[in-house]
């Protein structure tokens, strides 16, 4: 079935005739080869949302989302460099077309066609998503279109500079600049509100932002109208950031308010909002009905408007093309993509889970491969004071600012406070102000801070306050930094440590946002390592592994850090001073457990704050006659399974102590691996209720406590 637009697209250009216009005034300067070259990705792209719907009817593609409407982008990307960086909204067609054009090699509409039949050929995600990304491009994949790439842009845009600043290799030249792009319906998300305030708030304060930000404005998202003239007013006259606004459907002008935007930014390293006025043609992808919520008039009145038409009328009119030239181009576009469409709708495509899963096993294979290295050659130091948890990831983080000069320490507090506990005390006197530094108080910028500086060549290590908080930005993690690697065949990467202050049992302060024990939103992420000490030796040690595991095979690194043992000095009684432990220097290979004791009766399973109450609840088993041993998971993610079922067998009976929640908490994965894998022997779990915890005292009433640990244990010995 033919798209209106399509058929009105040839009917106004045969009717346009040559006005003699003036050219210089019509091109503003722009040259005539310039605006052919925009006009034929602006080809390009409208043909490849044909051939998308094309491939949908015969039901080889799977992939309707165009840019019909807003291939005026492609002039935005004439007016930058190839080397800029740039993370694009789905409706780029045009800009991804334009920016191949710069790069001698490239098959962009083929690149595109192959990842809308999700086919392994695919150059960027091997079949796994259609994105705009392309590594020699410098175009970065972004899977999500609703702001949460802004947030990794603005992280982008600081880490050029700061790069620049520390001395380090970054991934782009120091007078690059980020771009990126984004809808005016995605504008309204509290992510872009965060990421735009967060390159304001940089530029405030004089650091440099080179930052443009282009607002592709439709006028509405999928069904829901923005109200006329709301962007402007919004971001028209905002300090900090510069203001430049284009009709998309003159793409003279495009060029020329796209080069003046990118001069700015290019030259004061200060953030711009380039507004592009768009229209959206063909509805929001083709499965939308767009009559349902749009009348017939409103539709076809945004044809007036198409980018493609206006470009046609600039070149018939000042006699650059005829109106049979700009026909035949537009035809021979359409044959040249119809016959690539072809070509690729029956290639192959992922065909198996290991297939699909490549890049997340190549990734974490290599991490577990290179800290299995790291632990075997590992020089252990005998002396040193024994220390408590904070001072002991206070000196791997001393350490790791020391031995790589590429690490950044950034969170709200961790700088001139030296962290709330004060776990980062001393470190920014001792790498400086430049590597770490306080932050906004703002989660998502700060690991968005984060994702921008890793794919940029820095090994970002930034702090979450409160477990809780982490809730307020998860998507930056599990949307766009879990992703990466995997749309990316791990030819993008975004190394980091997160280090997160959590769990429950402070005492004298806390409640709900102090004191969390849910884990759930993370544990389940592809690709993700969750680390999770509580003795002081294997924090140090973790963190060693966990940096290892970022710059070795760019992974995220969740680092969860329990509060209430980070100043803890005793185990059994006061003053034994059993809880210190003295840092040797070693590695802890990422899916390694630790056990504690050789009781053959029973195998007590945990982590965290259930370490040290198992160690506690294990003397008093002992005193009853019952020799158990305590099993220090220590990795959340991936789960040491080989030693948890070894220290299964080693008894027949386990009780999972688990002071996350009963209902998605860490126990229940345990006790599916251990049943999965054959265990035949006699399985409990105890762990905290499904609730949150409230403050004082009364926290206790929900938390796992060692009474119900011990009476477990004897329950289970015992057989009953």
């Amino acid at each position: 079935m033919a798209e209106p637009i399509d058929e009105y697209f040839t009917r106004a250009v045969s009717a346009l005739t040559a006005s003699r216009a003036d050219a210089d005034v019509v091109l503003r300067g722009i040259s005539p080869q310039t605006c052919l070259d925009v006009f034929d990705a602006q080809l390009g792209s409208r043909h490849l949302d044909l051939a998308a719907r094309w491939l949908r009817s015969k039901n080889q593609g799977f992939y309707t989302i165009g840019s019909s409407g807003h291939e005026s982008n492609a002039a935005v990307a004439t007016a930058l460099r190839p080397s800029d960086p740039a993370l694009l909204h789905y409706r780029s067609g045009g800009f991804y077309l334009a920016r191949a054009r710069q790069v001698a090699g490239t098959d962009p509409l083929r690149d595109v066609l192959l990842g809308l039949v999700a086919a392994t050929d695919e150059p960027i995600s091997g079949g796994r998503h259609k994105v705009f990304g392309r590594h020699d491009l410098s175009v970065i994949p972004q899977t999500s279109t609703i702001a949460s790439h802004l947030p990794r842009a603005v992280g982008v845009a600081f880490s050029i500079a700061r790069a620049r600043k520390l001395g380090v290799e970054c991934a782009w030249p120091s007078d690059a600049l980020a771009v990126c792009s984004f809808g005016d319906a995605s504008a309204n998300h509290s992510t872009a509100v965060g990421a735009i305030n967060a390159a304001m708030h940089t530029a405030y304060q004089g650091v440099p932002m080179p930052l443009l930000l282009v607002c592709e404005d439709n006028g509405i998202g999928i069904s829901v109208r923005t109200p006329q003239g709301w962007i402007a007013r919004t971001y028209g006259n905002r300090a900090d950031l510069e203001y430049f606004t284009a009709d998309g459907a003159d793409v003279a002008e495009v060029l020329t308010v796209s080069q003046r935007a990118a001069d700015y930014v290019r030259t004061h390293r200060r953030p711009a909002f380039l507004h592009l006025r768009t229209v959206r043609l063909m509805g929001h992808a083709g499965s939308d009905y767009e009559p349902g919520y749009r009348s017939g008039d409103e539709i076809t009145a945004d044809y007036g408007r198409d980018p493609l038409l206006g470009t046609a009328r600039i070149l018939v009119g000042t006699g650059i093309c005829t109106v049979a030239q700009v026909l035949d181009a537009y035809e021979a576009k359409r044959a040249d993509v119809l016959a690539l469409a072809t070509d690729v709708a029956e290639l192959p495509q992922l065909d198996s889970p290991h297939a699909v899963m490549t890049p997340l096993r190549e990734a974490r294979d290599d991490a577990v491969r290179a800290t299995r290295e790291a632990a075997s050659r590992a020089d252990r130091r005998d002396d040193g004071p024994a220390v408590t948890v904070a001072q002991a990831i206070n000196r791997a983080l001393r350490e790791t600012l020391t031995d790589h000069p590429e690490a950044l320490l950034f969170g709200e507090d961790v700088a001139r406070k030296g962290g709330v506990y004060g776990v980062t005390r001393g470190l920014a006197a001792t790498a400086g102000a430049a590597r770490v530094f306080d932050t906004l108080l703002d989660e998502q910028s700060i690991l968005g801070l984060a994702l921008g500086a890793g794919v940029c060549g820095l090994l970002p290590i930034p702090e979450i306050q409160y477990l809780a908080y982490l809730h307020n930005a998860a998507d930056q993690i599990r949307g766009e930094g879990a992703t990466l690697q995997f749309f990316s065949n791990r030819q993008y990467r975004n190394p980091m440590v997160v280090r997160i202050a959590g769990y429950g049992y402070q005492k004298g302060f806390g409640g709900h946002f102090h004191n969390d024990n849910s884990i759930t939103a993370i544990r389940d992420l592809p690709g993700v390592v969750v680390a999770s000490p509580a003795r002081p030796d294997d924090a140090a040690a973790m963190m060693r592994s966990c940096v290892i595991a970022a710059r070795t095979a760019g992974l995220v690194c969740l680092f969860l850090e329990p509060i209430a043992l980070y100043h803890t000095r005793d185990l059994h009684d006061d003053g034994d001073d059993g809880w210190l432990a003295t840092d040797h220097g070693g590695v802890v290979p990422i899916g390694s457990a630790r056990t504690y004791g050789e009781g053959r009766d029973l195998t007590i399973m945990t982590f965290g704050n259930g370490l040290r109450m198992s160690l506690r609840v294990a003397r008093r088993l002992a005193e009853r006659g019952i020799a158990a041993r305590v099993v220090d998971l220590r990795w959340l993610a991936p789960l040491p399974v080989t030693d948890m079922l070894a220290e299964s067998q080693a008894t027949g009976r386990v009780l999972v102590v688990d002071e996350t929640r009963e209902s998605g908490g860490v126990g229940e994965g345990v006790l599916t691996a251990l049943i999965e894998h054959g265990f035949p022997g006699a399985l409990a779990r105890v762990a905290s209720h499904d609730s949150f915890i409230p403050l004082g005292d009364a926290a206790l009433e929900v938390l796992l406590s060692e009474e119900t640990i011990e009476s477990a244990a004897i329950k289970l010995v015992s057989g009953r």
